[in-house]
């Protein structure tokens, strides 16, 4: 068969016969007709009986996509993974088909096929259309082949995709609904200038810089033996801490600068076989390199698009390679000792928890500079809750293991309210239109001249953005170049080479420097976009307080306007108040200070003085979270896992809702009789929810009791009855044990379980102070602890669940370090 040949009818065929066998099936088409997807379902089908990955990725560009067609995706098979690309009206109009056969049944340049064409997910396309096909065998090219593996999986994983399930399909239908009610004609006046626009755009945008790989930067190449610095020591000690307090998962939080990566080298050396996931093939090189400064004499090997090697004593491993099912299950669950996390906020990602899931390592470590609590998905649910240790960058300039800062604060005078929300973030297009302002140019440029200093990043909304200002500073006569995916003239490593010797003045960029990459002697930090993440924000502020000889401090110039989150973000100044409003300026250590311009200063006070607006805004803030995580999961999120999944904290949830299920109700999620029970059991849910917790015991009792099942959970109990299962729990973790028991129930309770020392504890303890705390809800007497609940039988089910969820997010809570 010829590698590589023009398909221009019936490409049905070629798919079939690719899929029959494959062992990866990934399709990336614009939209999806129910014409398309039935012709293609019963072979979906069969390949997912075996085994095969599938993984569809289509958009809702102009509401193409029918949604019968996902709805059938949907249900063809659970192991089928659909997603949906959320353009937000900005064009998505690609056409590709991967197949990968299995390693066992081929060699390695002869197992796979790329098609790229023109050809959508429809019948006609498929069969009878006038359509042309490219047909690759992976042997004529096998890098552009990984290339394009390695592409849409970065696509599919991408943060502007959501999961297909009932819950997404249920609103693109209604948006689909409402589109076409608007478009009655919409589909047979297609015209030629709107598939122009979509196959041709002209505005890329920040999408389009997080999904293309870039060269890897240059690295620095110590010249003297590695050991511990700055932060490392004290976390290497609460790791071995951790190790010997029975945890096997934990999470450690260091500024950028401090050397989370050299961290993780030296902890592994106790452990035989290592693995290091990462994202970006630049951090993974970075990686690779600082293991062998700290170990020589340890192998090392990539396992990315390109490279597979899986035999070394640590592989550094590419997320998007690794999770695919057939690079995953070449290697054994228990094949590693260690798995370390880096960049550890994207671990919430499908990707990271199929990996996560799949291995059983003896010990999970995540390092991150900010974990996403505040404007995404949690991370703290993968590592139970268990932060070993945590050193922000406001500490660590304190203690000179950083740069200090001088910070100004500088009036934008865009005025965002004018600039639709589109739920995620500003419109791209209207707030590039804003931004490429000869007056707002003119005012970044003057507050960089006025303040910055030798070398300077600055960070950009898009790519569209970074090309105006870049060109605008250039007419100004100053050397200035936007860097991302589409330049041409010069690569990153050249830029970073430029700017350091000083030969470049200033790079303006989009994401490319957000992780992974360091340009230690960066002395000036200029913000030109809007802060709708609080994390990305600290992490860019991380990429210019590295040490650097010659360097005194960092210049921070960042543009405040009346933008989301303008209010709160000095929070990220204040430890203490990180994600709140600020009254005032934070304090900062002695070696930094802050300056505002007056008109900042009044719009931070307007702002924050707009409390009901601020309610307003949380209220939104937690349900935005909420349609997140039940749109991730499918279905309506438990109590705990919208706390850890959301970012929200529980006594901003308890202060404006005084719970989750009243949330729920305000948000409408309750159906009449789950209002019934929230409203006819209110006595109840204020004590599960409020009694205090000076231990974990009343939880922990109350634990006990739930093991009993719905109907009997509530029924008196004595204290040699819940004995039992009290212990189990305390004594399975070892965290448990040491944060709850006295030395002297340690060493007695881990000889053996004594029911009566046990029982005693439970009498003495969670039994008598919960009742005389309770107003008379609980009682025990005769050493008979009794909830006081009448419970109507058709309640008994949801009163049990609840208070179930109930019990476990209060236990998780109490216990996460």
């Amino acid at each position: 068969m010829t590698s590589v040949r023009l398909v221009t009818q019936r490409l049905y065929d070629e798919l079939l016969a690719a899929m029959e066998s494959a062992a990866s099936i990934y399709i990336l088409t614009s939209f999806v007709m129910k014409s398309g997807v039935e012709m293609l379902v019963p072979a979906l089908t069969k390949a997912a009986e075996r085994g095969a990955d599938i993984k569809i990725l289509t958009g809702d560009y102009l509401y193409v996509t029918q949604p019968d067609a996902l709805r059938l995706l949907h249900e063809a098979d659970e192991r089928i993974e659909v997603r949906l690309w959320r353009s937000d009206g900005v064009s998505f109009h690609p056409k590709a088909f991967l197949f990968q056969q299995p390693v066992s049944q081929s060699t390695e340049n002869e197992s796979g096929l790329f098609i790229v064409g023109s050809s959508n997910l429809s019948r006609s396309a498929l069969t009878t259309g006038v359509e042309w096909s490219l047909a690759m065998e992976k042997r004529a090219a096998p890098d552009t082949f990984y290339d394009g593996v390695d592409r849409f999986l970065r696509l599919f994983q991408h943060e502007k995709t959501a999961p297909v399930n009932p819950v997404t399909w249920e609103q693109y239908r209604s948006a689909y609904d409402d589109y076409h009610r608007q478009h009655p004609q919409f589909v047979r006046t297609w015209t030629q200038t709107e598939e122009i626009s979509m196959t041709l755009p002209d505005v890329y945008t920040a999408a389009d810089e997080s999904v293309r790989v870039s060269d890897p930067s240059v690295d620095y190449v110590p010249q003297h033996e590695i050991t511990p610095r700055f932060a490392q020591p004290e976390a290497l000690a609460a790791l071995d801490e951790t190790l010997a307090n029975g945890y096997n998962r934990a999470m450690v939080v260091m500024a950028t600068g401090l050397g989370k990566t050299y961290l993780a080298a030296f902890f592994a050396r106790t452990f035989r076989r290592v693995l290091f996931v990462a994202h970006r093939e630049e951090i993974l090189h970075q990686a690779m390199k600082s293991f062998q400064h700290v170990s020589p004499d340890r192998s090392v090997g990539l396992y990315n698009g390109r490279e597979k090697v899986s035999t070394t004593s640590c592989v550094f491993a590419s997320i998007h390679t690794l999770s695919a099912r057939q690079h995953l299950e070449s290697f054994t669950p228990d094949a590693f000792d260690l798995i370390v996390i880096d960049e550890f906020h994207h671990a919430a990602a499908a990707t990271y928890q199929r990996v996560l899931t799949y291995f059983t390592p003896l010990f999970l470590l995540g390092i991150t500079a900010t974990p996403d609590r505040l404007d995404g998905k949690d991370v703290f649910a993968i590592c139970n809750g268990n932060v070993a240790y945590e050193m922000d960058f406001i500490e660590a300039v304190r203690r000179s293991w950083l740069a200090p800062f001088q910070y100004y604060g500088v009036y934008d005078d865009i005025d965002y309210s004018r600039i639709r929300w589109t739920g995620m973030g500003y419109d791209e297009d209207e707030l590039l239109q804003a931004q490429r302002n000869g007056e707002s140019a003119d005012t970044v440029f003057t507050a960089w001249k006025q303040r910055k200093q030798t070398r300077t990043l600055a960070f950009c909304s898009s790519i569209g953005q970074a090309d105006y200002l870049a060109d605008y500073f250039r007419r100004q006569g100053v050397t200035a170049i936007s860097l991302h995916s589409r330049t041409v003239e010069m690569t990153r490593s050249e830029a970073i080479q430029r700017l350091t010797n000083g030969t470049l003045a200033i790079i303006f960029t989009v994401d490319l420097f957000n992780e992974g990459v360091d340009i230690p002697a960066v002395d000036t930090l200029l913000f030109v976009r809007p802060t709708e993440s609080l994390a990305i924000f600290v992490q860019q502020i991380g990429r210019g307080l590295r040490l650097f000889d010659g360097k005194s401090h960092c210049v921070i110039i960042d543009l405040i306007g009346n933008y989301r989150n303008a209010d709160i973000k000095m929070s990220v100044f204040s430890t203490e108040n990180r994600g709140r409003e600020v009254g005032g300026i934070p304090a900062v250590p002695a070696s930094c200070t802050i300056h505002l311009d007056t008109k900042v200063i009044d719009l931070i006070k307007e702002m924050a003085g707009k409390k009901q607006t601020h309610k307003a805004r949380m209220q939104e803030r937690m349900k935005d979270a909420y349609v997140r995580v039940k749109e991730e999961l499918g279905r309506r999120p438990t109590y705990l896992e919208y706390y850890l999944h959301s970012g929200i904290q529980p006594h901003d949830l308890k202060r404006l809702f005084n719970g989750y299920f009243p949330f729920l109700n305000w948000l409408g999620e309750l159906n009449a009789h789950e209002q019934a029970v929230l409203h006819r059991y209110q006595a109840w849910w204020s004590q599960v929810n409020e009694t205090s917790m000076t231990r974990s015991y009343k939880m922990v009792l109350l634990h006990a009791m739930l093991l009993r099942g719905e109907i009997a959970w509530y029924e008196p109990i004595t204290s040699i009855e819940a004995a039992p299962a009290f212990y189990r729990y305390l004594m399975e973790k070892e965290y448990r044990k040491q944060k709850d028991l006295s030395d002297k129930d340690k060493k007695n309770w881990s000889e053996m379980f004594d029911e009566k020392e046990v029982s005693r504890k439970i009498a003495g303890m969670p039994m008598t102070k919960w009742a005389g705390s309770s107003n008379g809800l609980i009682s025990f007497n005769d050493g008979v602890f009794t909830v006081h609940l009448s419970v109507l039988r058709e309640d008994q089910k949801c009163i049990f669940e609840w208070t179930k969820q109930i019990c476990e997010f209060r236990l998780h809570t109490y216990f996460a370090r």
